[in-house]
Protein backbone atom coordinates (compact mmCIF):
# COMPACT_ATOMS: atom_id res chain seq x y z
CA UNK A 1 0.00 0.00 0.00
CA UNK A 2 1.73 3.48 -0.92
CA UNK A 3 2.61 5.07 2.40
CA UNK A 4 0.68 8.50 0.86
CA UNK A 5 -2.64 7.04 1.91
CA UNK A 6 -1.93 7.57 5.54
CA UNK A 7 -1.84 11.72 4.52
CA UNK A 8 -4.04 13.40 3.82
CA UNK A 9 -0.35 17.37 2.84
CA UNK A 10 8.63 19.68 -4.32
CA UNK A 11 10.19 22.53 -3.67
CA UNK A 12 11.96 23.05 0.25
CA UNK A 13 12.24 26.23 1.35
CA UNK A 14 12.73 28.14 4.92
CA UNK A 15 10.03 28.40 7.10
CA UNK A 16 9.20 31.90 8.24
CA UNK A 17 8.48 32.91 11.44
CA UNK A 18 8.93 36.96 11.48
CA UNK A 19 5.95 38.95 10.24
CA UNK A 20 3.65 36.36 10.56
CA UNK A 21 0.41 36.78 7.95
CA UNK A 22 -3.08 37.45 10.00
CA UNK A 23 -4.57 34.51 11.74
CA UNK A 24 -7.18 32.41 10.19
CA UNK A 25 -9.94 31.12 11.69
CA UNK A 26 -11.15 27.82 10.51
CA UNK A 27 -15.01 27.25 10.16
CA UNK A 28 -16.42 24.05 12.07
CA UNK A 29 -17.76 21.32 8.97
CA UNK A 30 -19.08 18.34 7.33
CA UNK A 31 -17.80 17.04 4.27
CA UNK A 32 -17.88 14.41 1.62
CA UNK A 33 -16.11 13.72 -1.10
CA UNK A 34 -15.75 11.19 -3.87
CA UNK A 35 -13.50 9.75 -5.40
CA UNK A 36 -12.07 8.69 -8.98
CA UNK A 37 -8.94 7.58 -10.52
CA UNK A 38 -7.39 10.18 -13.12
CA UNK A 39 -4.34 8.59 -13.68
CA UNK A 40 -3.37 5.26 -13.23
CA UNK A 41 0.87 4.18 -12.93
CA UNK A 42 2.17 0.68 -13.26
CA UNK A 43 -1.02 -1.75 -13.14
CA UNK A 44 -3.79 0.34 -11.85
CA UNK A 45 -6.39 1.08 -13.93
CA UNK A 46 -9.51 1.57 -12.04
CA UNK A 47 -10.12 3.56 -8.65
CA UNK A 48 -13.12 4.88 -6.83
CA UNK A 49 -13.89 5.75 -3.11
CA UNK A 50 -15.21 8.10 -0.30
CA UNK A 51 -13.30 10.47 1.87
CA UNK A 52 -15.56 12.04 5.20
CA UNK A 53 -14.07 14.51 7.21
CA UNK A 54 -15.51 16.50 10.26
CA UNK A 55 -13.68 19.57 12.20
CA UNK A 56 -15.96 20.13 15.20
CA UNK A 57 -14.80 22.29 18.23
CA UNK A 58 -13.55 20.60 21.41
CA UNK A 59 -13.52 22.76 23.76
CA UNK A 60 -11.09 23.83 23.66
CA UNK A 61 -9.49 22.31 20.81
CA UNK A 62 -10.88 21.23 17.82
CA UNK A 63 -11.61 17.74 16.86
CA UNK A 64 -10.93 16.29 13.42
CA UNK A 65 -12.70 12.89 12.50
CA UNK A 66 -11.66 11.30 8.72
CA UNK A 67 -12.71 8.39 7.10
CA UNK A 68 -11.13 7.50 3.63
CA UNK A 69 -12.34 4.70 1.19
CA UNK A 70 -10.47 3.75 -1.92
CA UNK A 71 -10.90 0.55 -3.92
CA UNK A 72 -8.49 0.30 -6.51
CA UNK A 73 -8.81 -2.21 -9.47
CA UNK A 74 -5.04 -3.66 -11.75
CA UNK A 75 -4.97 -4.83 -15.28
CA UNK A 76 -5.62 -8.78 -14.05
CA UNK A 77 -9.11 -7.25 -12.83
CA UNK A 78 -8.14 -7.80 -8.89
CA UNK A 79 -9.61 -5.02 -6.42
CA UNK A 80 -7.95 -3.82 -3.20
CA UNK A 81 -10.28 -1.92 -0.84
CA UNK A 82 -8.23 0.42 1.54
CA UNK A 83 -9.70 2.13 4.50
CA UNK A 84 -7.80 4.78 7.06
CA UNK A 85 -9.80 5.95 9.66
CA UNK A 86 -7.70 8.81 11.56
CA UNK A 87 -8.97 10.60 14.58
CA UNK A 88 -7.47 13.88 16.38
CA UNK A 89 -8.15 16.09 19.00
CA UNK A 90 -5.82 19.79 19.14
CA UNK A 91 -5.60 22.18 21.33
CA UNK A 92 -6.57 25.54 19.85
CA UNK A 93 -3.24 26.84 20.27
CA UNK A 94 -1.99 23.94 18.45
CA UNK A 95 0.76 22.93 21.04
CA UNK A 96 -0.92 19.31 21.90
CA UNK A 97 -2.20 16.56 20.08
CA UNK A 98 -3.68 13.01 20.76
CA UNK A 99 -3.92 11.21 17.72
CA UNK A 100 -5.25 8.03 16.37
CA UNK A 101 -5.23 6.09 12.98
CA UNK A 102 -5.92 2.64 11.63
CA UNK A 103 -5.38 1.40 8.01
CA UNK A 104 -6.76 -1.55 6.47
CA UNK A 105 -6.21 -3.43 3.51
CA UNK A 106 -9.12 -5.89 2.23
CA UNK A 107 -9.94 -5.72 5.84
CA UNK A 108 -6.88 -6.83 6.82
CA UNK A 109 -5.27 -4.30 9.81
CA UNK A 110 -2.16 -2.70 7.41
CA UNK A 111 -0.72 0.02 9.96
CA UNK A 112 -1.85 1.74 13.14
CA UNK A 113 -0.44 4.42 15.40
CA UNK A 114 -1.81 6.18 18.15
CA UNK A 115 -0.46 8.35 21.23
CA UNK A 116 0.02 12.21 21.98
CA UNK A 117 2.36 14.22 21.20
CA UNK A 118 3.79 18.18 22.96
CA UNK A 119 5.49 20.50 22.29
CA UNK A 120 7.10 23.62 24.01
CA UNK A 121 5.05 26.20 22.03
CA UNK A 122 5.19 28.33 18.87
CA UNK A 123 8.05 27.23 16.88
CA UNK A 124 9.65 25.10 19.96
CA UNK A 125 10.54 21.79 19.79
CA UNK A 126 8.85 19.12 21.40
CA UNK A 127 7.82 15.17 21.62
CA UNK A 128 5.49 12.51 21.01
CA UNK A 129 4.18 9.80 22.90
CA UNK A 130 3.80 6.44 21.27
CA UNK A 131 1.29 3.98 22.52
CA UNK A 132 1.19 2.31 19.27
CA UNK A 133 3.07 0.46 16.65
CA UNK A 134 5.83 -0.78 18.80
CA UNK A 135 4.31 -0.27 22.32
CA UNK A 136 5.17 2.88 24.43
CA UNK A 137 8.41 4.60 23.57
CA UNK A 138 8.92 8.16 22.99
CA UNK A 139 10.29 9.93 19.43
CA UNK A 140 11.50 13.95 19.64
CA UNK A 141 10.03 16.87 17.42
CA UNK A 142 12.29 19.42 15.83
CA UNK A 143 11.99 22.88 16.71
CA UNK A 144 9.57 24.12 14.42
CA UNK A 145 7.16 21.26 14.24
CA UNK A 146 3.44 21.97 13.30
CA UNK A 147 0.63 19.67 14.24
CA UNK A 148 -2.22 19.25 11.52
CA UNK A 149 -4.77 22.19 11.88
CA UNK A 150 -1.65 24.72 13.02
CA UNK A 151 -0.13 23.60 9.80
CA UNK A 152 -3.54 24.24 7.49
CA UNK A 153 -3.62 28.18 9.68
CA UNK A 154 -0.15 28.83 8.69
CA UNK A 155 -0.68 27.41 4.97
CA UNK A 156 -3.75 29.19 4.63
CA UNK A 157 -2.53 32.28 6.13
CA UNK A 158 0.98 32.65 4.28
CA UNK A 159 -0.83 32.19 0.79
CA UNK A 160 -3.22 34.82 1.22
CA UNK A 161 -0.89 37.48 2.62
CA UNK A 162 0.89 36.70 -0.56
CA UNK A 163 4.01 34.23 0.33
CA UNK A 164 4.58 32.03 -2.24
CA UNK A 165 6.29 28.99 -0.56
CA UNK A 166 6.66 27.60 2.85
CA UNK A 167 7.84 24.48 4.60
CA UNK A 168 7.94 23.05 7.61
CA UNK A 169 8.41 19.68 9.94
CA UNK A 170 4.85 17.98 10.19
CA UNK A 171 3.35 15.75 12.55
CA UNK A 172 0.19 14.32 12.13
CA UNK A 173 -0.39 11.49 13.66
CA UNK A 174 -0.21 8.96 10.87
CA UNK A 175 3.72 7.54 10.49
CA UNK A 176 5.81 5.73 13.42
CA UNK A 177 8.72 8.13 12.73
CA UNK A 178 7.52 11.39 14.54
CA UNK A 179 7.65 14.27 11.80
CA UNK A 180 8.61 15.12 8.45
CA UNK A 181 9.31 17.70 5.96
CA UNK A 182 6.72 19.16 4.34
CA UNK A 183 6.10 21.96 1.74
CA UNK A 184 4.15 24.16 0.34
CA UNK A 185 3.72 25.77 -3.21
CA UNK A 186 0.93 28.55 -3.86
CA UNK A 187 -0.80 28.01 -7.22
CA UNK A 188 -3.02 30.75 -7.28
CA UNK A 189 -5.15 33.57 -5.21
CA UNK A 190 -8.72 33.19 -6.40
CA UNK A 191 -11.54 36.02 -5.36
CA UNK A 192 -14.63 35.11 -3.54
CA UNK A 193 -17.01 33.45 -6.55
CA UNK A 194 -18.72 30.43 -7.63
CA UNK A 195 -18.92 27.81 -5.11
CA UNK A 196 -20.78 24.68 -3.47
CA UNK A 197 -22.08 26.41 -0.70
CA UNK A 198 -23.55 30.76 -0.71
CA UNK A 199 -20.94 30.35 2.49
CA UNK A 200 -17.66 29.49 1.06
CA UNK A 201 -18.80 31.64 -2.47
CA UNK A 202 -18.55 35.10 -0.13
CA UNK A 203 -14.71 34.21 0.64
CA UNK A 204 -11.51 34.35 -0.84
CA UNK A 205 -9.96 31.13 -1.68
CA UNK A 206 -6.27 29.80 -2.60
CA UNK A 207 -5.25 26.79 -4.49
CA UNK A 208 -1.80 25.13 -3.20
CA UNK A 209 0.61 22.09 -3.95
CA UNK A 210 1.58 20.69 -0.74
CA UNK A 211 4.36 18.18 -0.62
CA UNK A 212 4.89 15.05 2.50
CA UNK A 213 8.36 13.49 2.53
CA UNK A 214 9.45 10.31 4.11
CA UNK A 215 12.61 8.60 6.06
CA UNK A 216 13.38 7.15 3.53
CA UNK A 217 16.96 9.03 2.56
CA UNK A 218 17.30 6.91 -0.91
CA UNK A 219 13.87 8.15 -1.83
CA UNK A 220 13.78 10.96 -4.77
CA UNK A 221 10.30 12.93 -4.29
CA UNK A 222 7.73 13.23 -1.50
CA UNK A 223 5.83 10.22 -0.28
CA UNK A 224 2.42 12.29 -0.87
CA UNK A 225 1.63 15.14 -2.33
CA UNK A 226 -1.48 16.72 -3.25
CA UNK A 227 -3.10 19.65 -5.13
CA UNK A 228 -5.95 21.71 -3.37
CA UNK A 229 -8.26 25.01 -3.14
CA UNK A 230 -8.70 25.90 0.65
CA UNK A 231 -11.24 28.55 1.65
CA UNK A 232 -10.25 31.68 3.72
CA UNK A 233 -11.96 29.25 6.65
CA UNK A 234 -10.12 26.08 5.76
CA UNK A 235 -12.42 24.19 3.82
CA UNK A 236 -10.77 22.31 1.50
CA UNK A 237 -12.37 22.24 -2.38
CA UNK A 238 -11.37 19.68 -4.70
CA UNK A 239 -7.90 17.98 -4.33
CA UNK A 240 -6.26 15.79 -6.64
CA UNK A 241 -4.15 13.38 -4.62
CA UNK A 242 -0.65 11.55 -5.75
CA UNK A 243 -0.08 8.53 -4.12
CA UNK A 244 2.85 7.42 -6.43
CA UNK A 245 1.26 4.58 -7.69
CA UNK A 246 -2.13 6.73 -9.04
CA UNK A 247 -3.65 9.93 -8.81
CA UNK A 248 -7.04 10.27 -7.29
CA UNK A 249 -9.54 13.36 -7.70
CA UNK A 250 -11.51 14.41 -4.58
CA UNK A 251 -14.64 16.25 -5.34
CA UNK A 252 -16.69 18.19 -2.68
CA UNK A 253 -20.38 16.88 -3.10
CA UNK A 254 -22.11 17.89 0.35
CA UNK A 255 -20.90 20.35 2.75
CA UNK A 256 -22.34 21.49 6.24
CA UNK A 257 -21.66 24.04 8.41
CA UNK A 258 -21.38 22.78 12.18
CA UNK A 259 -22.29 24.84 15.44
CA UNK A 260 -19.96 26.33 17.77
CA UNK A 261 -20.98 24.97 21.19
CA UNK A 262 -17.73 26.46 23.15
CA UNK A 263 -18.53 29.29 25.75
CA UNK A 264 -17.29 32.54 25.63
Amino acid sequence: MPSGIRRLAPLLVLWLVAAAPAPVALLAHRALYRLTLVDGRGNVVGGTGLMGFQLAHACPGWQVTQRLEMTVTNTEGARTQMVTAYRTWESAGGSRLRFRMTQTTDGRIAAETEGTARLAGPGGAGAVDYLRPGGPHRVALPAGTLFPLAQTRALIAAALAGKRFLSAPLFDGTGAHGATPSSMVVLAKLPPGPAPSPLLAALPSVRMQLAFFGHDPEAVGPDFQTTVRYWANGVAGTQVMDFGDFVMKARLIAFHPLPDRCPR
